[in-house]
């Protein structure tokens, strides 16, 4: 798979871009500040209708501006197929394939695959949970875009069941609310089925991902302690014990539905009495342990982010394994990293089908990365 083309029209701080793209390595070289990540995140955009640096649309539009765009030709075993999708604030975004309207944005999921490693990623092993939970869901979606639908409708329920369990309580009234006690075991119902679903992805996600992040770690820190990554539900020791672990048992989803049920039944008092969802996915944690010490706040700044890599390097390698090459996107990574990590990086990055590279300067990128250049200033982009 790769980009043979991308354009973007009043996406963050370009009015109009406009890039022919090739196979192998990409690299833009430009100052800070210049769009460089802006492009690359465009890209991102498209395989996952995020952004790895907002968590809303709005600021993707250029200033004063009204919508952006974002139009990418992907070219996927001699099939092209050219997606746009219009970003509006405040409104429906739109998407197109084949200049062809489709139903919903998240229609055009899969057609795009991206890795993308970012100086954010650092957040992945020193920050909350819910970085990590991201991460998961946004790989879940690459691995199978449906659950971009189960991950929206289960956001959806817990928002509304969360609403629910304020009314229902005693902290307004000091009495409960019977209609809305009884209201609530349907809103379990649906919570437990959307659960449970992504649950059993997240479970199996992880026993996949594990022995890929575990390689990565070691080519990239061969001589730091070896690492493994595992999933905390908020269920506990319900959740059987061969669930997510490499080479046990699948979890599946009606298994886990009940033991949400019975879950969210043991908790009811305590949830009306603090107005939120104490289990379910949202509550979930990715651990990331180092040795046998948990990473975050035990590992090393260089540790963190040798993790870090070899999350989105097993990422790569998981995705490649199952359906083919995604693109890569190094987003001004080399400067962060010493010899070794950068080697290994490189070593990767030398042998995709296509890799966007962002550096400030062209001493950044190693050598075995020679490839197309464009030249990032002033508002354009310029072929080197």
């Amino acid at each position: 798979m790769y980009l043979r083309h991308l354009q973007v029209t009043d996406f963050r701080s370009w009015p109009q871009a406009d890039l022919a793209l090739e196979p192998g390595p990409v690299v833009l070289v430009g100052q800070n500040g210049r769009g460089k990540t802006n492009l690359l995140e465009a890209v991102g955009y498209v395989a996952t209708l995020g952004s790895h640096r907002v968590a809303t649309d709005a600021p993707l539009i250029r200033h004063g501006c009204e919508r952006a765009l974002v139009r990418v030709a992907v070219v996927n075993e001699d099939r092209e197929l050219t997606v746009e999708l219009e970003i509006t604030a405040g409104r429906a975004n739109r998407a197109r394939v084949n200049r062809g309207a489709v139903g919903k944005p998240r229609d055009v999921l899969g057609i795009l695959r991206t890795v993308l490693f970012a100086p954010e990623d650092l957040a992945l092993v020193r920050g909350d949970p819910s970085e990590r939970r991201r991460f998961m869901d946004e790989l879940l979606v690459l691995r199978a875009p449906r659950y971009a639908g189960v991950r929206a409708d289960y956001e959806k329920v817990l928002k509304q069941r969360n609403a629910l369990l304020k009314t229902a309580g005693k902290r307004r009234t000091g009495r409960e609310d019977p209609y809305a006690l009884s209201t609530l075991d349907v809103w379990d119902d649906h919570l437990s089925v959307a659960g449970a679903q992504l649950l059993a992805a997240r479970l199996n996600l992880v026993a996949d991902l594990a022995p890929y992040t575990a390689d990565a770690y070691m080519g990239v820190a061969p001589d730091s302690q070896p690492v493994k990554i595992a999933y905390r539900s908020s269920l506990g020791e319900a959740i059987p014990p061969s669930y997510g672990t490499p080479g046990g048992e699948r979890a599946e989803p009606e298994a886990l539905r009940g033991l949400l049920l019975t879950a969210m039944a043991d908790v009811r008092r305590n949830e009306l009495e603090r107005g939120i969802s104490l289990v379910g996915p949202h509550r979930d944690e990715l651990e990331l342990i180092l040795g046998e010490t948990p990473a975050k706040g035990y590992a090393s700044h260089g540790e963190s982010w040798s993790f870090a890599l070899a999350l989105r390097l097993g990422s790569y390698e998981l995705l490649r394994a199952e359906a083919g090459e995604p693109v890569l996107l190094l987003d001004d990574v080399f400067a962060e990293l010493d010899r070794k990590r950068r080697a290994r990086l490189a070593e990767v990055a030398a042998g995709a089908e296509q890799v966007l590279i962002t550096a400030a300067v062209d001493e950044d990128v190693p050598a075995e990365l020679a490839g197309t250049r464009f030249m990032v200033a002033d508002g354009e982009v310029t072929r080197g």
